[in-house]
Formats: C-alpha cells, sequence, structure tokens
C-alpha cells in the first residue's frame, strides 16, 4: 500500500514506519525537518498546519498514519492537527487515518474512563484531554477513521509478536499493569492496516 506516516521521526513513528518497511510498503515519512530523517528515507515536510498542504501530500495514499504527538506544553495543538487532518482526508479523496491515541478515553470500570477515574498521573491529564476531545471529532467525522489506543504504559521495548487487542477498556494483566511495547503496537497498527477490523471505531492493546 502506499502509506503516508506523519510523526515518523518519533519514539512510535519510527517503529511504525520500520514495521511498515519491513512488509513491503511504500511509506512517505512526514516530519517537521526530513534531514533529521535516515539517508534514503523518502520524506516530505509539513508542520500539520494547513489542511491544503495536507491534502496534497496524501493525495493518492491508501491510507495516512499519525503519530502526531504535540508539545507538552500545549496538548491542544493535537485538537486543531486533528480537525485539518479530518478536512484534509475529505478533500484527498478519502484515504484511511490511522490515529495513534491516547489510553485515557479507554474504560476502567463500566462508563468510567481511566481519564475520569481519578487514578491518572496529574501530569498526563492534559493530553489525556486533548486525545479524548481528537477521538470525538474523528468519531463525528464522516471519513474512514482507525483511533488506535495504546496501553497506559507505551514505552520503546521488546517486539515479542504477543499482546491482547481491545476496544473500548484498558487492557490490563494479572497484577493490574496495562503495557505495550511500541514495537509490539506497531505490528498491531501495521496488522490493522492490512487486514481491517476497526474502521470507523477505537481499539486497544496491551499484555
Amino acid at each position: 500500500m502506499k502509506v503516508v506516516l506523519y510523526g515518523a521521526s518519533g519514539n512510535a513513528g519510527q517503529r511504525i514506519y520500520e514495521e511498515l518497511k519491513a512488509r513491503g510498503h511504500e511509506v512517505t515519512a512526514v516530519v517537521r525537518n526530513p534531514e533529521k530523517l535516515a539517508a534514503g528515507v523518502k520524506s516530505k515536510s509539513d508542520d500539520l498546519s494547513s489542511a491544503d498542504r495536507i491534502a496534497e501530500i496524501i493525495a493518492g495514499a491508501d491510507a495516512v498514519i499519525s503519530a502526531y504527538a504535540p508539545p507538552q506544553n500545549d496538548t491542544d495543538q493535537l485538537i486543531g492537527v486533528t480537525e485539518r487532518q479530518i478536512e484534509a482526508v475529505s478533500k484527498a479523496g478519502n484515504p484511511r487515518l490511522i490515529v495513534v491515541g491516547g489510553a485515557g478515553s479507554l474504560e476502567v470500570a463500566p462508563g468510567v474512563t481511566l481519564l475520569e477515574s481519578g487514578h491518572l498521573p496529574a501530569p498526563w491529564v492534559p493530553i489525556a484531554t486533548s486525545h479524548a476531545k481528537a477521538l470525538a471529532l474523528l468519531e463525528a467525522s464522516d471519513i474512514n477513521w482507525t483511533y488506535f489506543s495504546p496501553a497506559a504504559f507505551f514505552e520503546p521495548g521488546e517486539r515479542t509478536g504477543k499482546y491482547r487487542l481491545g476496544s473500548r477498556s484498558l487492557i490490563a494483566n494479572d497484577k493490574g499493569e496495562s503495557r505495550i511495547s511500541m514495537e509490539d503496537y506497531a505490528i498491531a497498527l501495521v496488522d490493522e492496516l492490512e487486514k481491517p477490523s476497526y474502521e470507523k471505531a477505537r481499539f486497544t492493546i496491551g499484555y
């Protein structure tokens, strides 16, 4: 497939890029500073400030993957970026949009999200709140979107290929730990790209 990957130089983005390439997909990495990417990487420069520019970049793609991460001191930039991505996807002929999401909007009890539970550490509340707003924008849109929430702890680690998937509830192990490596997350994301099960829906992953 022809895939446009935003945020390809980030922690999650790098691993998604590697997984896509390993499976033979044609990937265009989109970052602010392409000179920071390895030699030979097909890339374009964009700061996600213009829906028209995004539409121009993604024209002809089968899918767009957004691993965009907003600045920690202004997480609500994610909301404007999501609005522009939705507009751009519509303008570009509706390629599929897969978003690297957050865990805060996952349920930890019936009808109670992690964000609402009071158990989320205070430093994580702003980004979790912004992600929840971005998810609401996708749910209200007419595009073909997928929102992929990681586990609560989402860090570089091992590529094991062993994990569990779910839909709306936080996945935790028998010790109550909710974790996933970025490497295993990338496997599941590319699996979903190749064999869709969650179009116009959100899903999640954990050990």
